[in-house]
């Protein structure tokens, strides 16, 4: 589980595919302690293990199996690439963001980025199945940060980025076509569930003891 909040900025150091698994040896300012195998850590916004430390202070090296290849940006990444990092939540921390699961739901391109008054905003296309989650002034994940939603229209979300949160994160370098992980809020999807399963149950009837 994670907030959201970005703890640093990684580069991507060295890529290598074998058998359909890529490996992704990064580098962080995060000390080696932190850094055991086995542990999560989400890069832009998607959750992977951690399978060694690198060679040097700060790295370490992540997987990613064929289905996260396709359903996220990580296999987009190349050396040289720097990506949003953020350590596992930890139970006695804060919770300054939402809760984000690293369990990406699908990819979304921004349409439009500007800047006005320090502030800077993105207009994102979001896939349609994806459209009746995301609500205005709901909680949205792009690429591991979250964030809130300003406006939402018809295949398209608009949000808001407060000067602090460009600085210590790569939203204000996006551009228009640039690929972004979206993991919407796990509360909404949660609700859905639940009520489809209300419904399902009460057209079928209860089942006997």
């Amino acid at each position: 589980m994670f907030t959201g909040l970005v703890e640093g900025i990684g580069e991507v150091r060295g890529v290598r595919t074998r058998a359909g698994v890529r490996d992704l040896t990064i580098r962080s300012s995060f000390p080696r302690e932190d850094l055991a195998e086995g542990a999560s850590i989400a890069v832009n916004g998607v959750c992977l293990t951690l399978v060694g430390p690198g060679g040097t202070e700060g790295d370490f090296t992540v997987q990613a199996v064929p289905e996260t290849l396709h359903r996220t940006t990580i296999g987009r990444l190349k050396a040289g690439d720097t990506v949003h990092l953020e350590r596992a939540l930890r139970a006695d921390a804060r919770l300054g963001g939402h809760f984000v699961q690293g369990h990406v739901d699908g990819l979304g391109r921004v349409r439009r980025a500007g800047r006005r008054q320090g502030e800077t905003t993105l207009e994102i296309a979001i896939p349609g199945r994806l459209e009746r989650y995301i609500v205005e002034k709901g909680s949205i994940a792009i690429d591991g940060v979250s964030l809130t939603v300003g406006r939402v229209g018809p295949g398209w979300m608009r949000v808001h980025i407060i000067p602090k949160t460009a600085a210590v994160t790569l939203l204000a370098g996006y551009r228009a076509g640039h690929a972004v992980n979206l993991e919407v809020d796990l509360i909404a999807k949660y609700t859905e569930s639940l009520l489809k399963r209300g419904e399902a149950t009460k057209g079928g009837g209860e089942d006997g003891a």
